[in-house]
């Protein structure tokens, strides 16, 4: 709950505050490209029960949730999206994100990008209603199709991706 002085109790319900974000306010969301020692991605294909963009790949990433940091964020959603920690993380930039959703609905975030490394031996789907499929790749062997934000993300981020990727 956040505390709001406008409301009777003082405070705006979770599900209210969650189904406003990115719509009603400007969202913040930390995303991140876990990868491992070999240069290698990890993705996943969003299933039918993906709150949008179904049947598109994705790097992972989540709302940043109140009293965490950016950072502390990441390593929280890595652990509940695919149970694995990250040896490292490290912050790659931001980007502001303008869509439109199927309904018509506009959306405005700011995406904190990161990069994760992870040990594939780790990493388990731990929302398998929201993933089909998942697998390790190359930025030369991309997956499609990809979520609509993916180039956009590699795009900003790619001197520095390249350089993690390569080391």
């Amino acid at each position: 709950m956040v505390y709001n002085a406008n409301m009777n109790d003082g405070y705006i319900d979770d599900a209210i505050l969650r189904a406003q974000r990115g719509v009603g306010f400007v969202g913040i969301t930390t995303c991140f490209i876990c990868y491992d020692s070999q240069g290698r991605i990890f993705m996943a294909k969003r299933s039918s029960q993906a709150r949008d963009e179904q049947g598109r790949w994705d790097i992972g990433g989540g709302g940043l949730d109140w009293g965490l940091t950016a950072e502390a964020n990441v390593v929280k959603e890595i652990q509940e999206e695919y149970s694995a920690t990250p040896s490292s993380v490290e912050f790659l930039g931001y980007r502001d994100v303008f869509r439109t959703l199927p309904d018509g609905t506009s959306t405005h975030w700011l995406a904190l990008d990161f990069a994760a490394l992870v040990s594939p031996e780790d990493v388990v789907i731990n929302e398998p209603d929201k993933f089909d499929d998942s697998g390790w790749f190359t930025l030369g062997t991309l997956p499609s199709p990809l979520h609509s934000q993916i180039i956009n993300t590699f795009n900003a981020n790619e001197a520095h991706l390249k350089n993690i990727l390569s080391s």
